[in-house]
Order: structure tokens, then C-alpha cells, then sequence
């Protein structure tokens, strides 16, 4: 590090982000992006004549967007604010919201919220799962300070119900509790609905997931109008113009395109209920998602065995050091050839002569 670095950043682990290789040929499955490309819809919106635009600045208000979000959502345009992807929503919240005090959420989960917790100034307080690797909603009542839940939850893909995110927000009426929802499309319970009843709700979504927009970096945060002018006081004073032109019209079209994301997301689920069926019957344990990702496990392999396994057959999966899920691998629910794949790479694995036929 340099001299000039300020000495409280010294000590900061940054995010680290899931391994983007440029081998063509392998089977990506580590990173939970979505395995289909944008709808038509997105492509028809992103024409040359908008792309000759990109000399102009985009418009600070997103208007196209918040628009298509506040139809779609039947939320009003004044409970809504876009961001560069949910981590700038999250980065934005945490520099608003914490007041360099308490922030609660899962010790296992999303890794940014740690970092966003050190970056600025606040105390990251680590509520431990349960041995089901669950939240146990009832640890988040009455806390000190900001409260952050992924749900489902980032790692696991597990989830709470809305009823139990309604508890937590009236068990907690002078904090503010965001909950971000970056998988919730996959299965689980949106809290957008409660926004209007709980002044100390803030709903953060992506576009990456559901709407196959990663690469377009793409967030909505719902909340109170004085938690969004809140947010938007912060916006402005970092970067008015935090989604490009090209972005802005992807997400309206992704959001409008109700038919094709139906369709993809249809398409996930289905696969994701087949891979898990698949891998228990291999003998793996596999931790409930309603994500588009599951964590599983073998007891006769170790979870980085089995990623550098699966990596050495071309198959890239995620693998966490963290002590309480060591043994687990995530996997990304991709399309169903790569998923068969994936299986047939491990009953190789599991057969005469494959690493966890040798550790019997």
C-alpha cells in the first residue's frame, strides 16, 4: 500500500468476487448469474441510434426506469431510487443508515456487508445461523442499530417468510431494517408490499438475477419517500449519473418483459428442483434454497476437494474458507445440459477410481 493511504483503511479486507475466467470452454456455474441472455425486448431497446447517444450524459433521474419499475411494482415513483447494481444501493444505505453505529445481519451471508460496515465507520455485529444454516428471525428483535437481511439469504438460499420480516420491523420501530432481495424472485416472499405500512422498511432488488441483466449493473431500492430522498441526498453528492443511458433502457425493457422472464425463470426453477433430486440421490446433502444457487455437501469429500475437482473437469463452482461451510460447495443452477453435466462429472467422482471412491 502506498503512503498516502489513510491508516484506518489499512486493515480492510475488500469483497473479494467470484472468478471470472475468459476460458470459453469452461462450465461456469459460480457466480449465480443468470444462464440466458437478455429478452428481445432489451436487445430491440439498446438500438445504434440510442448507442450514437453515449457522447450525452444520461438522465440523473433515471425517469425511463423508476417509470417501468413503479408499473410493474405498483409502487410510486417518489418510493423509488436505481442505483449502479445493488451494491451501490447497499454502499449508498450503509453511508446513510448506520451513523457509524451497530449494523446486524447472518455471520454467514452476503461478504460485501462486512466490508461496507468497516468502510464506513460502523460496527458489523454477526448474528450466528443455526445449525440448519437458517436465520432464526427472532435474534434480529429489538436490536441497537441498522439491520440487514438477505432474503433469501446470500450463500445458503435459504428464507423467511414476509410474516416474519413483519415482525422483526415491529420489533424494531427506531431502526431502519433493509432487507435485500437479490434472489427473491426465485421463490421466496418479497417485503415490497410492506413498505407502505412500515416507515423503517428499505427493499433493495438487482436486475443482475432474475432479469439477466448482470453486465448491465442494474438496482431499485422501495422504501419510504424519506428514505429514498434520503438515499438520493447521497446519490447526489457521490454521482448523479450512476447508470449509464444503455443501462437505463435495458432495465425499463427487462422489467416490461414480463413473458420472457416468466419463461427463464420457470426454466431455473424447474432445473434447480431437478439438480437437487440429482445430487441427493448421490448421496449429498443439500441446504433448502429458493434461490438460484444451492449449497451442497458430501461427507466423503471435502468442499474444496470437490470444487477443484469439478474444476479440473472444467466446472466452475464457488467455494467459501468460511469454518461453517468449508465442506459446501455453491453451485449456480444453470441451464439443464450444464447441470447434467455437473452430474455426470460427479458420479464420476463418486465411481471406481474418482477421489471420493479413494477417501472410503
Amino acid at each position: 500500500m502506498s503512503r498516502f493511504l489513510d491508516k484506518k483503511h489499512e486493515a480492510l479486507k475488500p469483497y473479494t468476487p467470484g472468478e471470472q475466467p475468459q476460458n470459453v470452454n469452461l462450465i461456469k456455474l459460480n457466480t449465480n448469474e443468470n444462464p440466458f441472455p437478455p429478452g428481445p425486448k432489451v436487445i430491440g431497446a439498446l438500438s445504434d441510434a440510442e448507442s450514437s447517444k453515449l457522447n450525452l450524459y444520461p438522465d440523473p433521474e433515471v425517469g425511463v426506469l423508476i417509470k417501468a419499475a413503479s408499473e410493474y411494482y405498483g409502487v410510486p415513483e417518489g418510493m423509488i431510487v436505481a442505483g449502479n447494481g445493488s451494491d451501490e444501493l447497499l454502499a449508498f444505505s450503509f453511508m446513510a443508515f448506520s451513523g457509524g453505529g451497530s449494523v446486524y445481519f447472518p455471520d454467514i451471508s452476503y461478504g460485501f456487508y462486512r466490508v461496507y460496515a468497516e468502510v464506513f465507520g460502523a460496527s458489523a455485529r454477526l448474528i450466528a445461523l443455526d445449525d440448519n444454516l437458517m436465520i432464526n428471525i427472532e435474534d434480529y428483535y429489538n436490536a441497537d442499530g441498522m439491520i440487514v437481511i438477505a432474503n433469501p439469504n446470500a450463500q445458503t438460499g435459504t428464507a423467511v417468510t414476509r410474516r416474519e420480516i413483519e415482525r422483526v420491523l415491529k420489533n424494531n420501530e427506531n431502526n431502519l431494517v433493509l432487507i435485500d432481495e437479490a434472489y427473491v424472485d426465485f421463490g421466496a416472499e418479497s417485503s415490497l408490499r410492506l413498505i407502505d405500512e412500515y416507515d423503517n422498511l428499505l427493499v433493495i432488488q438487482t436486475l443482475s438475477k432474475a432479469r439477466n441483466l448482470a453486465g448491465a449493473r442494474v438496482g431499485m431500492a422501495f422504501g419510504s419517500e424519506e428514505i429514498i430522498r434520503d438515499i438520493n441526498r447521497i446519490k447526489y453528492s457521490f454521482n448523479p449519473y450512476n447508470l449509464n443511458r444503455l443501462s437505463i433502457l435495458a432495465g425499463a425493457a427487462a422489467i416490461r418483459d414480463r413473458e420472457y422472464f416468466d419463461g427463464c425463470i420457470g426454466k431455473i426453477k424447474d432445473t434447480r428442483k431437478k439438480f437437487v433430486e440429482d445430487m441427493e440421490g448421490l448421496g449429498f446433502s443439500i441446504v433448502p434454497s429458493l434461490a438460484n444457487f444451492v449449497l451442497a455437501h458430501h461427507d466423503k469429500i471435502s468442499g474444496e476437494e470437490y470444487y477443484r475437482a469439478l474444476r479440473s473437469r472444467n466446472i466452475l463452482v464457488r467455494h467459501f474458507s468460511d469454518e461453517r461451510i468449508k465442506d459446501y460447495v455453491r453451485v449456480t443452477i444453470g441451464r439443464e445440459d450444464e447441470m447434467e453435466a455437473l452430474i455426470s462429472a460427479t458420479k464420476e467422482l463418486l465411481g471406481k477410481g474418482g477421489i471420493i471412491h479413494e477417501k472410503v
